[in-house]
């Protein structure tokens, strides 16, 4: 539930809680754990140092605020007609058969990882950005992801594994048109969505490489250089010649945050622009489900938990929950224990049996590898009746029990 709100200094009263300012807390005299506003004194000062400050209702005198039940009213349930006005939604339908389309999928992403490693090749050595090459490279794969997403999803997993650079920014992008598909975005839309969170962190090319390497949380100095990646993105893009305004708006905004508490502007809500929405989310569940220099990776099903945890707080509600609905608490490449102890890897899903996919099981009952891993299809298990109490007990962290994803053998996994 919302308890933080990103407020003006005039609506600043006595008794409100300040846990965030408009600028480093090092610039101002106050305590950097936050405080209570005291006094008329309090607030004079504050307003010297900032025009707006977040402000914790459960800390603060008044719990039933005005300005709280206003906001907590505007988070109600938003259509999403009223969230991309003037765009056609439409529902997809899956039509590519998995092994097929996983085939297909295989040589598209194969490509894409070539081209996207070449274009922030040429870039990082002082180049300008490859548009032509990028959106050529981006549209075979929104056209396999229009058929069937499971296929290329799975084999983003799968390629986490194969040390290939840049790979934060093809997950993101896959990530983002699957759920552009659940919300019945046009192509022409998921195209902008793949080609915009694939650039977002380009201006990382430009920051200095011990920052991104660092085994360790930044300092604030640190993470306000950071903080210039965006700034620097945008500056590639648009000496890229890119004019599309939601490719602009992801790589400008994909860092704020539906409470205001984001940046590079403090952007809430509806001031976000909608596609740079839907980037924050997916940025986010690709960070959290991936390895990084300060942090290991968690499993699909407790980012899928923090994601839902942070509705209208980091994120807008609806658009977290189309995210869930297009890639499920157990998307492909997902590591998963059954109720039987085997272990196994989600290869597929249904669209409408989101507990029910197919898994690949590379390990017994008493976590001894199998010699040659075994295709169930859990769905058609409970339809036959056979076995119909076989599901997946839980999803476990990358890497559980030794388990590579690229070592899988394709062929036997699709047959």
């Amino acid at each position: 539930m919302l308890h933080t709100l990103k407020i003006a200094t005039s609506d600043l009263e006595v008794g409100m809680f300040v846990s965030g300012l408009d600028r480093p807390w090092l610039e101002t005299p106050f305590m950097m754990q936050g405080f209570r506003v005291e006094s008329a004194e309090d607030v004079d000062e504050v307003r010297n140092y900032c025009q707006h400050v977040f402000v914790d209702f459960t800390k603060s005198r008044q719990k039933d605020h005005p300005l709280l039940r206003r906001r907590l009213s505007a988070n109600g349930s938003v259509p999403l007609k009223d969230i991309f006005p003037g765009r056609p939604l439409k529902a997809y339908t899956t039509t590519g058969n998995w092994k097929e389309e996983s085939a297909q999928a295989w040589l598209v992403l194969d490509s894409l990882v070539d081209d996207v490693n070449a274009i922030f090749g040429h870039i990082l050595d002082g180049g300008t950005l490859n548009v032509i090459r990028l959106k050529k490279s981006v549209d075979p794969v929104v056209e396999s992801m229009s058929r069937n997403p499971d296929a290329c999803i799975w084999l983003a997993r799968l390629k986490q594994h194969d040390q290939y650079a840049y790979q934060h920014s093809i997950s993101a992008s896959i990530w983002a048109v699957a759920m552009g598909r659940q919300l019945g975005l046009p192509r022409h839309d998921l195209r902008s969505l793949a080609v915009g969170c694939m650039l977002m962190d380009v201006g990382k090319l430009r920051v200095n490489p011990e920052l991104l390497q660092s085994p360790r949380s930044l300092t604030d100095d640190e993470a306000a250089l950071m903080r210039e990646h965006v700034a620097k993105g945008l500056e590639i893009v648009r000496e890229s010649g890119i004019q599309n305004k939601d490719v602009l708006d992801i790589v400008a905004h994909h860092h704020e945050r539906h409470d205001g508490s984001g940046y590079p502007q403090g952007l809430a809500g509806n001031d976000i622009p909608p596609f740079a929405r839907i980037a924050a989310i997916v940025d986010t569940y690709d960070a959290v489900t991936s390895d990084r220099n300060h942090q290991q990776a968690i499993s699909p099903s407790a980012a899928i938990k923090l994601l839902y945890n942070a509705r209208n707080i980091d994120f807008q509600a609806e658009l977290v929950e189309a995210f869930i609905q297009a890639i499920g608490v157990y998307p492909a490449g997902t590591i998963v224990e059954l109720s039987s102890g085997e272990v196994g890897v989600v290869v597929s899903e249904y669209r409408t049996r989101r507990l029910k996919p197919r898994v690949v099981v590379l390990l017994d009952a008493a976590k001894n590898r199998l010699r040659e891993p075994q295709t169930i299809d859990l769905h058609a298990l409970a339809e036959s009746g056979a076995h119909k109490d076989l599901a997946i007990a839980r999803s476990l962290e990358p890497n559980a029990y030794g388990i590579n994803l690229a070592e899988l053998d394709i062929p036997s996994v699709t047959s």
